[in-house]
């Protein structure tokens, strides 16, 4: 490469072009790095429809797979909310209802020994028994409603974890991974 000035280098193809030698000039440069103008269309040709087929059969389809994984994990940890707010809602009913069972169980016994007071030692007992055995009842009604809850909210919450996992890893759960993972969210909840 000569120590020529980048000024005198733009005189010189100013005067190639004032003089009609520019297109020679580009024709020899052509010629000494082999371009081919037919070559060089067909090549873009080439990677223009390469292109186009990239970006119609691989990148729209990807994307449209990343976005529909993207909306399944969405979904799936909404769905963990929602059985989480559920549990949560069951939990303050079986309290409400063994709360308002023992205000009941108390009122009765209340009442029970109020009236005990008129009447002979016998029937004390006897109310107090009754008002015992309420209480053992609302207690065990207490309990049945609450293992039905909790035993229901197991098998929802085990089938929206096998759903939500199916979903999220796209592949069909077959019914022993179905138990087993039930069996894991049943385990964990207790």
């Amino acid at each position: 490469m000569s120590a020529v000035a980048p000024g005198i280098r733009v005189m010189n193809v100013m005067i190639a072009v004032t003089n009609g030698g520019f297109t020679d000039m580009l024709h020899d440069v052509a010629d000494t790095f082999g371009w081919n103008p037919w070559l060089f269309l067909s090549q873009v040709i080439s990677f223009a429809i390469v292109a186009f087929l990239l970006r119609r059969f691989a990148y729209k389809p990807i994307l449209g797979v990343l976005e529909e994984r993207r909306q399944r994990i969405a979904e799936g940890l909404l769905n963990a909310e929602k059985i989480k707010k559920q549990l949560a809602e069951a939990e303050q009913r079986h309290a409400d209802i063994l709360a308002k069972a023992n205000a009941e169980a108390q009122k009765m016994i209340d009442e029970a020994r109020e009236s005990s007071a008129h009447l002979a030692e016998r029937k004390q007992q006897e109310a107090i028994a009754a008002a015992e055995q309420i209480i053992t009842k609302a207690r065990e009604t207490g309990a049945i409603e609450h293992e039905r809850t909790m035993e229901s909210l197991k098998r929802e919450l085990g089938r929206l974890v096998v759903e939500t996992t199916a979903k999220v890893t796209g592949k069909v759960l077959t019914s022993e991974d179905q138990r087993r993972l039930q069996e894991e969210t049943a385990r964990q909840l207790a």
